[in-house]
């Protein structure tokens, strides 16, 4: 598992995550999410939608992992849509996706 999966289950723990596509998309309204992350197999009406509001928004989005390696992160089953709430979490998310993991 890579850096930026490991972060996920750090934030999970710290009660700086949200999961679930409206939890996700509340957050990104409210512009408390600082970072989205969306499964790359995810459904297409999902991903158009969270695309949408990520670009409107102008929240950064990684969608290079896959629903059980979110799931498998998180220890939850079947997320699709993640949310980082922490601006020292996403940070270093984005520092590590542009470093290549």
């Amino acid at each position: 598992m890579d850096k930026i999966l490991n972060l996920l289950g750090i934030a999970k723990r710290a009660g700086r995550l949200t999961t679930g596509e409206e939890k996700t998309i509340e957050s990104v309204r409210d512009r408390s999410a600082r970072l989205v992350f969306l499964a790359s197999d995810a459904g297409a009406s999902t991903a158009k939608r969270i695309k949408d509001k990520c670009s409107y928004y102008d929240i950064p989005l990684i969608d290079e992992y896959a629903n059980a390696e979110l799931s498998q992160a998180t220890g939850a089953s079947n997320r699709v849509v993640l949310s980082i709430t922490d601006p020292g979490f996403s940070k270093k998310m984005l520092e590590l996706q542009e470093k290549g993991k």
